[in-house]
Formats: structure tokens, sequence, C-alpha cells
């Protein structure tokens, strides 16, 4: 008979807890329900964000796209005018060469002499070997001799 009292015991203070027992049911289900709102309005704000990123990646590469373009743009135009710098420079060298040619030794030893060391230099690289030596000839010793040693370099 004591299971029996027992049960009856149980069974009576279940009933006393019952409502307890449901408003903490309620309220369990009122925090599962926010907990699910809340989960689905961070699962749309991380969509969102996701659609946002991968149209910013979108515009990135385009602007890199777009500047790798340029840049080999930039470069071909910069190869080109190079070239077209190099062409005026050997077209003026090779007037210059033609000038200093028809110059007589003493004439242009006189010039180069009087021109920077580099430049005299590269006037006479642009010279037939018999005209330098004419030119080197009628120059001030020290300065043939330095242009002799750039020309050797």
């Amino acid at each position: 008979m004591q299971n029996s009292d027992k049960i009856f015991e149980c069974t009576k203070i279940f009933k006393e807890r019952k409502n307890e027992l449901l408003v903490e049911l309620e309220r369990i289900d009122e925090q599962k329900q926010a907990l699910s709102a809340l989960k689905t309005a961070t699962e749309e704000l991380l969509k969102q964000k996701e659609a946002k990123l991968a149209l910013k990646e979108e515009e990135v590469a385009a602007k890199l796209a777009e500047v790798s373009k340029k840049e080999k743009n930039i470069k071909a135009m910069l190869e080109k005018n190079t070239k077209i710098l190099q062409e005026l420079k050997s077209t003026k060298m090779s007037k210059i060469a033609q000038t200093f040619s028809k110059m007589k030794a003493g004439a242009a030893a006189n010039v180069l002499s009087n021109m920077d060391v580099k430049e005299a230099a590269s006037i006479l690289q642009s010279l037939k070997p018999k005209v330098v030596g004419k030119i080197l000839t009628k120059m001030d010793p020290k300065k043939a001799s330095d242009l002799t040693q750039l020309l050797a370099k």
C-alpha cells in the first residue's frame, strides 16, 4: 500500500505543479519560436551579404581586368614611344656624324673639346675610325685620352 500512497502523493504534486509546468513549457516554446525567427533572419541577412559580396567581387574583377588592359596598352605605347625615340636619336646622331665627318679635323676637335666628355664620346662613336683618329690628333692630349677611355668601354 505504500506504493499506492506514493503514487497518489506524486499525482497530487503533479496536479499542483501542472500549471507551473505549462507556463514553463509555453515560455520554452516562445523562446524556441524567437530563436527560430532569429535564425531565419540571420540566414536571410547572410544571404544578402553574400549577394552583395559576390557583386563587389564581380566589380573588383571587372576593374582589375580594365586596369590590366590599360596597363598592357600603356606598356605597348611605351615600347612604341621608346622605339620612336631611339629612331629619332639614331637619325639625329647620323646627321651629327655626317656634319662632323664633313668638318676639318681641327674644327671638329675644337667643338668636341668644349663639349661634355660623354656627349663628345657618343658623337665620336658614330664616326668612322679614320675620322676619329684625325680628330683626336688635333685635340688636347688629356681630353683625347679621356675620350679614348670612354670609347674603349
